[in-house]
């Protein structure tokens, strides 16, 4: 039986981080929880459980500067593409280079670490319920174990293995990766054990799935309300669930997904477009994280790297952070998000000389304090989701459409009838930018990068063409060293 010792340490630990309070966590305190009580603390109070997850999320790796996990990942996959410009050598400058993907880097750790860690936390909680969840706290908690978990395994599954083909079409009898889950999940300790080996793409695929569809349906029909956008609700759990559809190529459920995860949402204005991207409180977020002075990691944290106006290693000019000066180009010149760059010119009214450069985004951060909120999710995302599935289907009209109704807060004279697959990627890449979406979108449309072009401002020039084994990391050393079910020699990635 799984001993709860280290689970009523984590519990008693956590508390502090919630704004409410319970008896029974007063009463709680003991040497360790039994199973069974153990769950009913939970069911009653979902925050407790879940705060040292996100606080997690955005924890440093090693106290090194450029593992900041969940962000720090995100941040490093966006300079593998050729949308953001990295004006300088220092934190993820491999990341840039594309040379970072070998399996004793740290970088390889990190992305590995970071997703199995909220595996290993989602199986805690999911743990806990042998028999599934019963009353609405239940359902709530364990709704947002099984988003995460299979929110983690969609990008695990991206990042260590090839899994598109050539054709553009998925290859799910690739060799795909552990999958850790617990008897709560209905398999025997020997089937457990056995899942810990290679599998196939099509199973961590198919996991992941079952994991986001469960945790939405569990979140939606709890009617759960959230204490802040920390935390998963069902909107989140429908918009996590439209980025696997998109990625697995399930055009009509993305796009139902996205639709259902907007719904209560409207795009941010100008306004809100200029606030610098740091307010958990923008009516647009869906989730995020909200830091405050005892969870801030300063130089290690997204700010530091991606804001030129903060005080970090980017608006310190170690690393200035630049938008690509062709994607640039193609946005209109009446479109509100071009002034979240500067032009060709610079800007010298900027605070910063990092600021002040020659394409230098603007879009994050300010000079002020380290507590700077971090984004995981918004509404513009689903409108772009669900144009692209719309699309992919032939359906160019409606995508159009929903388009639109995000366009008359980025660029009022927009007004087209119908879209290509082109242009709503277009739009992707010029919304979502810094956000963490490059890698994922390049990779899932098997597309490669070329910085060589005339007139490139990018400091690393190279091509990396789609299927390049660079796009692959290679699994880490010590996942070999520790699990005896892979082979380094038939499972490693080339």
């Amino acid at each position: 039986m799984k001993a709860f010792k280290y689970l009523a340490l984590g519990l008693l630990m956590t508390t502090g981080f919630s704004s409410c309070s319970s008896d029974y966590l007063e009463t709680e305190d003991h040497e360790y929880l039994d199973s069974e009580t153990a769950g009913v603390a939970a069911g009653h109070n979902p925050a407790v459980f879940l705060n040292g997850m996100w606080s997690f999320m955005v924890d440093t790796y090693n106290s090194s500067h450029d593992s900041f996990n969940y962000m720090a990942s995100l941040h490093a996959m966006d300079l593998m593409g050729e949308d953001m410009v990295m004006a300088g050598s220092a934190h993820f400058i491999y990341d840039y280079q594309h040379d970072n993907r070998m399996w004793d880097y740290r970088r390889v750790n990190v992305y590995w670490g970071t997703f199995y860690t909220l595996i290993s936390k989602a199986n805690e909680i999911i743990g806990l319920y042998p028999n599934g969840a019963s009353t609405d706290g239940e359902k709530a908690l364990i709704g947002q174990a099984k988003a995460i978990r299979g929110y983690s395994y969609n990008c695990l599954i991206q990042l260590f293995r090839n899994y598109v083909n050539a054709d553009g079409t998925i290859n799910m009898e690739q060799k795909g990766l552990p999958i850790l889950l617990t008897e709560a999940d209905g398999y025997s300790t020997a089937e457990l054990d056995a899942l810990k080996g290679v599998n196939t793409v099509k199973a961590v695929f198919e996991q992941a799935g079952k994991d986001l569809e469960e945790g939405a349906a569990l979140l939606d029909s709890a009617n759960y309300v959230r204490e802040n956008k920390d935390y998963i609700d069902a909107n989140v759990a429908y918009g996590l669930l439209a980025r696997y559809y998109l990625t697995t190529q399930q055009w009509d459920k993305a796009a139902n997904a996205a639709n259902k995860a907007r719904k209560g949402y409207k795009p941010m204005d100008n306004a809100g477009l200029h606030d610098g991207f740091y307010d958990l409180k923008n009516k647009e977020w869906m989730w995020g994280f909200d830091h405050s002075t005892e969870t801030s990691t300063v130089y290690a944290s997204f700010f530091s790297m991606i804001s030129n106006l903060t005080p970090g290693y980017a608006g310190l000019g170690y690393a200035p952070k630049l938008i690509d000066a062709r994607l640039y180009n193609l946005i209109p010149a009446d479109d509100y998000r071009k002034t979240q760059f500067n032009g060709a010119e610079g800007d010298s009214s900027q605070p910063t000389a990092a600021a002040q450069r020659p394409y230098a985004n603007v879009k994050f951060g300010t000079d002020g304090n380290w507590t700077m909120d971090y984004v995981y999710m918004r509404a513009a995302e689903m409108y772009l989701i669900e144009a692209e599935a719309l699309v992919r289907q032939n359906k160019n009209t409606e995508a159009a459409t929903v388009l639109k109704e995000l366009m008359a807060y980025r660029q009022p004279s927009w007004n087209k009838t119908s879209v290509t697959l082109n242009e709503v990627l277009l739009q992707r890449r010029i919304e979502l930018w810094g956000e963490g979406f490059s890698y994922f979108d390049l990779k899932r449309n098997n597309l490669g990068i070329d910085r060589t072009y005339e007139g490139s401002n990018h400091m690393t020039k190279i091509v990396v063409p789609a299927q390049d084994v660079r796009w692959t990391y290679q699994i880490p050393q010590t996942e070999f060293n520790e699990n005896k079910l892979l082979n380094v020699d038939e499972d490693q990635n080339p």
